[in-house]
């Protein structure tokens, strides 16, 4: 498939011939992108949440009152999760919340978040991501001047240093080597906006993977 190639002016700048089997699938699977972005967000997770149990209460283990004639329930501890200041019943602990997924689903994934993108018309690929200077309010006029409000810009090996400065202040819009493209930040973003230098490297990967 072909697409045509603008400059950050909103020039047209000639046109590309994409892949289709990485930006022009049919009819994208909406399950494995799921299942990718779940993967992801799972390993961002900190897993750090924890509540003490009855063995970690700081109070007394002595029997609070005898075993009969009270009237009352049997018990034999004040740490027990019934008690105010109790410990907590199969709370939360220390843990990892990362799973397995093989890497040919997260590549199918990856190629399926292109393709819906592409289908949508929300694919729009640059010459280049460049600046003359870091100067966010010339930046942000050149993105009304293309239309775009919510946008994730994935540019070559390396972002432009004043790119980047120039782009990192705009209210909705990332800006990531293409090294650290990913389902969930493509899906995350009304548009996606690849620099001609990340659709070849993007070629290549799937090339070398293939």
């Amino acid at each position: 498939m072909e697409l045509q190639i603008k400059t950050l002016d909103g020039a047209d700048a000639g046109k590309i011939t994409v892949s289709d089997e990485i930006f022009g699938i049919a009819e994208p699977r909406i399950d494995l992108i799921q299942r990718v972005i779940k993967w992801q967000l799972a390993k961002r997770r900190a897993g750090t949440h924890k509540v003490k149990g009855r063995s970690e209460i700081a109070r007394t283990g002595k029997k609070m009152y005898k075993q009969k004639g009270t009237g009352g329930a049997r018990h034999g501890s004040q740490r027990a999760p019934i008690f105010r200041g109790g410990g907590r019943a199969h709370g939360p602990v220390v843990r990892s919340h990362e799973h397995d997924l093989p890497k040919k689903v997260r590549a199918l994934g990856l190629k399926h978040a292109l393709s819906s993108k592409a289908a949508a018309g929300a694919l729009v690929v640059l010459a280049d991501a460049t600046a003359e200077t870091p100067k966010t309010k010339a930046m942000a006029e050149r993105f009304e001047k293309l239309g775009l409000a919510n946008v994730l810009v994935v540019s070559g090996a390396e972002v432009d240093q004043n790119f980047g400065l120039a782009a990192r202040n705009i209210p909705n819009v990332d800006v990531l080597p293409v090294q650290g493209i990913n389902v969930y930040d493509i899906l995350r973003r009304q548009v996606l906006v690849l620099t001609k230098d990340a659709v070849d490297a993007i070629e290549a990967r799937f090339r070398a993977e293939a």
